[in-house]
């Protein structure tokens, strides 16, 4: 029923497959999570811009997770409500394309970032007489910087390969936004290199970023352990938990997604690409309410905006 375009200048994304008939019912909660996203990072950026007590760095960072996710939930929700409403599924290659890199580049700078917020927390905790000389502002903006440039170099490599495939197949990804691998079927010329370079990056990406955030939350729930204060012992807990819990959340969704989708496990393909979906529209709600809403300074800060 979708057209087939031969010199593939547009391409018709299907939304999440097997499941059109219920498009409208799925487009309810990813729209409310995509105005959360909006809202609730938004609320956190112009918090942190007009508090001067909370130029720290671990707003600071806090601030760079936000711009991420306003990024990464931009680049394809407002395509994919327009599929789920209205049919519109037709996208141009290059928008196709740019929606690709940035989905991919910023997924990779927002696990860098992740990273970087743990040792913060562990620098914080385990060494708190020596934070801020530490973490100072050149060192915050250079660590921002080296996610970003991690995330082009690992993902500038990945479009240019696409670029040079011929694509000859069906002008329609079954998917519900661009996704590497969800495009890459519509090659005629040899993927082995895409595969295995796609696969790789993401292994590593997922696996050793989150290799180093549990490292550094086993050393803080040490530091915790070692607290005399019951009441500061279960506020560390609770705090450690929900930070793992979101994620575990990022993480777990998306390399259980590829590694199917390129294995060709037994999956309907409507559950691969919820999962696809999950993990790029659930963090970016969720970041806000765990890292900022749940923090005394941020509410402070919230209740001083509003005040004036």
């Amino acid at each position: 029923s979708h057209p087939t375009n031969t010199s593939l200048v547009e391409l018709h994304l299907t939304g999440i497959p097997g499941l059109q008939h219920l498009h409208h019912w799925i487009s309810i909660p990813f729209c409310i999570m995509y105005l959360v996203t909006l809202a609730g990072n938004s609320t956190l950026l112009c918090v942190i811009k007009a508090d001067p007590s909370l130029h720290l760095p671990m707003f600071l960072f806090l601030s760079m997770l936000a711009v991420i996710d306003l990024v990464m939930s931009t680049s394809i929700t407002p395509k994919m409500l327009s599929i789920f409403w209205f049919h519109s599924t037709a996208i141009s290659l290059d928008a196709c394309l740019t929606q690709m890199y940035f989905v991919h580049a910023f997924s990779v700078m927002e696990s860098g970032l992740l990273v970087a917020m743990a040792f913060d927390r562990y620098v914080a905790i385990c060494n708190p007489l020596r934070y801020l000389s530490i973490l100072t502002s050149p060192v915050v903006a250079v660590i921002g910087l080296v996610t970003l440039l991690r995330a082009v170099a690992f993902m500038t490599p990945l479009t240019f390969q696409i670029l040079r495939l011929p694509l000859c197949s069906s002008a329609v990804v079954d998917h519900s936004y661009c996704e590497h691998m969800a495009v890459l079927k519509l090659a005629c010329g040899d993927t082995a290199f895409s595969n295995t370079y796609s696969l790789s990056v993401s292994t590593y990406v997922g696996g050793f970023d989150s290799l180093l955030i549990s490292l550094s939350y086993v050393l803080i729930l040490r530091a915790v352990l070692s607290l005399s204060s019951p009441q500061a012992r279960k506020k560390a807990f609770s705090t450690c938990g929900s930070h793992l819990c979101v994620m575990a959340l990022f993480y777990i969704p998306g390399l259980l997604s590829m590694y199917m989708e390129r294995y060709h496990q037994e999956l309907p393909p409507h559950v691969q690409v919820l999962l696809a979906d999950l993990y790029l529209l659930i963090p970016p709600a969720f970041n806000p309410l765990i890292y900022g809403i749940r923090t005394k300074q941020i509410r402070d800060g919230v209740c001083r905006m509003i005040s004036r």
